[in-house]
């Protein structure tokens, strides 16, 4: 049975794929049929319901940071984080190191924002359109765009990717950051020494006037704009919770919102919630995103998964599926764990050879 269940998901999961519907439905048709699975095992409504509960508790804490990440970067938006460092960094694409400084950006901005999609929406977008006043190749463009956001998603302290792999690990971020960096220097110099020949195929001049036009006209770029993202720089540094540094950001960016930027106290709420829509269309291309209600997909998703595995913990469904040879392996390591053990003295000595051990014989045809 549980090897039909098996081939009955991978089956629905593959055709929402290739069909193009959200994996959701697919995750939960298959929590339908692992919950119908453990009923069938003899546990209760109440006991699969408790087994999905506890399998959703090992991920409690990387929800609400979620929660604080759709937060953060609805308030970047509208406090004029996101739109100061866009509008200053755009100046910074001299034609003759374009595709150099293209990588850089994207990897500054993906870093601090912890956001790959959101990077290629804002700088991203601008970036392709001096490319192309510029006669620049698209293509290599693009290919910069692309290596700048997933460098720096990867390696942010805001990446949910990150915070996943720590929470679930129980591991520190910033120690696994820090191993990530040291593991892209490399790659990341060689990338860097290839975009800057590739760089110096640019000519004219950057002609994006009216992009640049946008953000004055909409948002008060005042320096203290950058404090959020500053907040997140230094507290990062110093390598304080990332709750507490994120929730720092947030509230200096709501009392940016409030106070430079003219935001009503209900109007940053709307905004915390379903996100930033400037009412400009032009800006609203670039700018929009963010909000609680943005991280509800991938929640869902990592709420579905987790209950998979309160499940399958509890019901031993992949043991079933792996079958005798799994029950076998369990019995041959406790066999060795105890002939291991059998080689100590009372007071934890290994014996000279292992191989003349008197009970050696004995445990081999246990074995």
């Amino acid at each position: 049975m549980e090897a039909i269940i098996i081939v009955i998901f991978s089956f629905i999961l593959l055709s929402c794929i290739l069909a193009g519907y959200s994996i959701l439905w697919a995750l939960l048709f298959g929590y339908l049929m692992f919950f119908g699975y453990a009923l069938r095992q003899g546990h209760t409504p109440v006991q699969v319901l408790t087994m999905s509960g506890r399998g959703i508790r090992t991920i409690k804490n990387i929800l609400f940071i979620f929660i604080l990440i759709g937060m953060i970067t609805a308030v970047w938006r509208a406090c004029g984080t996101i739109p100061f460092i866009i509008y200053h960094m755009s100046g910074l694409l001299i034609p003759s190191v374009f595709i150099l400084i293209v990588f850089l950006l994207c990897c500054f901005i993906s870093l601090l924002t912890g956001t790959s999609f959101g990077t290629a929406a804002t700088i991203g977008i601008i970036c392709m359109s001096i490319a192309k006043a510029n006669g620049i190749d698209p293509t290599f463009t693009g290919g910069a765009i692309l290596s700048g956001i997933y460098f720096g998603d990867r390696c942010s302290p805001m990446s949910t990717s990150a915070l996943l792999i720590s929470e679930l690990t129980q591991t520190d971020i910033y120690c696994n950051i820090k191993n990530m960096f040291k593991s892209a220097l490399l790659p990341f110099s060689v990338t860097c020494l290839l975009y800057a020949l590739l760089g110096f195929s640019g000519t004219g001049n950057t002609g994006t006037a009216d992009l640049y036009s946008l953000f004055p006209q909409n948002f008060d770029l005042h320096w203290t704009t950058t404090i959020p993202a500053l907040l997140i720089i230094v507290l990062s540094l110093c390598k304080v919770n990332v709750r507490l540094t994120m929730a720092a950001s947030i509230i200096t960016g709501s009392l940016l919102c409030l106070f430079l930027q003219d935001i009503t106290p209900a109007q940053l709420g709307s905004i915390m919630f379903y996100g930033f829509y400037p009412a400009d269309q032009q800006l609203a291309q670039i700018l929009s995103g963010g909000g609680i209600i943005s991280m509800f997909t991938v929640s869902v998703i990592i709420i579905l998964s987790s209950a998979y595995a309160g499940i399958f913990e509890a019901t031993g469904f992949f043991e079933y599926y792996a079958g005798p040879p799994c029950t076998a392996w369990r019995k041959n390591n406790a066999v060795r764990q105890h002939f291991a053990y059998s080689h100590h003295h009372k007071y934890g000595n290994l014996q000279p050879d292992p191989q003349q051990h008197p009970h050696l014989s004995a445990a081999q045809g246990q074995r």
